[in-house]
């Protein structure tokens, strides 16, 4: 074999087997379609929502508090070494004994080179100061995790609202797929009947023009399908680019809903009603606390105490002594700054309850718009179902005349513009119902219920 053909024999082996290991490599790539129902759509934003996360966050910074009021009623034990590094001793001066002598000057040492200290301390009565710093930590602790059940209320409420738009722009778009199908086949039938003298030029040129007329509303629908999707993945913090399919399809069961019943299992589930008791209650606590800061504390204290002049460990080396105490402590004044933290308490816990009034309000206003949407929209949907039947009928009717010489392209034009509206508003009569039910279960605080079982 000659040279030539063994460095052509070399290069094909080569490249075959870099195009057998990018194909490999591409293939590896390729993510995995992820299928995705609305339960697993609210399990991912549950776990992944950098939102939501960020939210149920917060409860470890309240329990971190709670442990940190909570150590205050132990007992504090701390240990100090401290290595002298220049002094001046005392000098005391002695009078001459006899009549013409000199002074004497005498230096005392009363420290030694290095000291070791081991001390504690234990609350013994601090009028109410800790149990109320306790019952404020433990109170703030509370109100987060109501926040963190409104974060995952709102998610929930998010990810359906996302998951129906999805499956509302999908719909969209077979509606306008169905839509451009019925223009091809009607320009198919006007064109067959022109080539034999039985259609008019204005006939072809009228069912021309209405299915170019309808092709840029099929890309509108893809594209505000594309945008569904992105958002959807935004919400449940998957990759952009990751490819998903979502199973399911706009459908809708009728439920029957008591407003007082829905009124008072919202006042008794909203988070946001809880987050403000709990606040109001931490008012209540710092009250109690400024009130005690006029009062007297008192503590048990003592010190274990090791010093010498040289750092060795030989018997005999090192003196000791200890201090064991009682310390009262009398606040006398402090320029009226407990009467203003007692006043401050005061007025934030009137602004709190003002607050929850409004907010219970507020609650039951958002429960009945949600029940008059609710109502709104079954009816509405109710209404095109029925209109949905008549526009396929006239249709059919409609291209069948029109066969037969007894209607217009108008008429079958019109037909199928009637068709396509009622297939697009039966669509968001379903999304409405679909919405307006997650809308009362966010209203009643059911959705945060949910999302905690799940």
């Amino acid at each position: 074999m000659s040279l030539s053909k063994k460095l052509t024999s070399v290069l094909v082996g080569f490249l075959f087997v870099v195009l057998a290991s990018g194909l490999a490599q591409e293939k590896q790539n390729q993510k995995q379609v992820l299928e995705l129902t609305l339960q697993d759509c609210l399990k991912l934003a549950l776990e992944k929502n950098p939102y939501f996360l960020a939210a149920q966050a917060k409860e470890d910074e309240a329990r971190a508090q709670v442990r940190q009021a909570a150590a205050s009623f132990f007992p504090s034990l701390s240990a100090q070494g401290t290595d002298i590094l220049d002094k001046k001793v005392f000098t005391v001066e002695i009078p001459p004994m006899y009549p013409g002598q000199q002074p004497q000057r005498v230096k005392f040492d009363f420290t030694r080179t290095y000291q070791m200290s081991l001390s504690f301390s234990v609350p013994v009565f601090t009028s109410g100061k800790l149990l109320s710093n306790y019952k404020q930590a433990q109170y703030n602790y509370q109100a987060t995790q109501e926040s963190i059940d409104q974060a995952r209320q709102e998610t929930i409420f998010n990810v359906k609202r996302a998951f129906y738009g999805y499956l509302l722009a999908r719909r969209f778009v077979e509606v306008a797929e169905e839509s451009v199908n019925l223009a091809e086949k009607h320009l198919t039938n006007v064109k067959n009947l022109y080539e034999v003298g039985m259609a008019t030029k204005f006939d072809l040129l009228r069912a021309e023009v209405q299915l170019s007329n309808l092709k840029p509303q099929l890309i509108r629908a893809r594209n505000s399908l594309e945008v569904a999707e992105l958002g959807l993945k935004n919400l449940l913090g998957l990759d952009l680019n990751q490819p998903i399919k979502i199973k399911g399809e706009l459908s809708f069961e009728e439920k029957q809903i008591n407003l007082d019943e829905a009124v008072q299992k919202a006042l008794a589930n909203r988070p946001e009603l809880h987050q403000l008791n709990y606040q109001k209650q931490m008012a209540q606590e710092m009250f109690k606390l400024a009130r005690a800061a006029d009062l007297p504390t008192l503590a048990l204290g003592g010190s274990l105490n090791y010093w010498a002049n040289n750092l060795n460990f030989r018997k005999n080396t090192w003196e000791n002594y200890y201090t064991i105490s009682l310390v009262l402590n009398v606040p006398i004044f402090n320029g009226f700054a407990n009467q203003a933290q007692a006043a401050r308490a005061t007025a934030l816990a009137r602004q709190l309850e003002y607050s929850l009034k409004g907010l219970a309000e507020n609650i039951k206003l958002e429960v009945q718009q949600a029940m008059l949407n609710y109502q709104q929209a079954k009816e509405a949907l109710l209404s095109q179902e029925k209109n949905v039947e008549q526009a396929e009928e006239a249709v059919r009717l409609a291209e069948l005349n029109y066969s037969e010489g007894l209607a217009t392209t108008l008429d079958v034009t019109s037909a199928q513009v009637a068709l396509s509206q009622a297939r697009t508003n039966y669509a968001q009569a379903l999304y409405d119902c679909l919405m307006a039910l997650a809308q009362l279960e966010k209203a009643t605080g059911e959705s945060a219920l949910t999302g905690k079982t799940d």
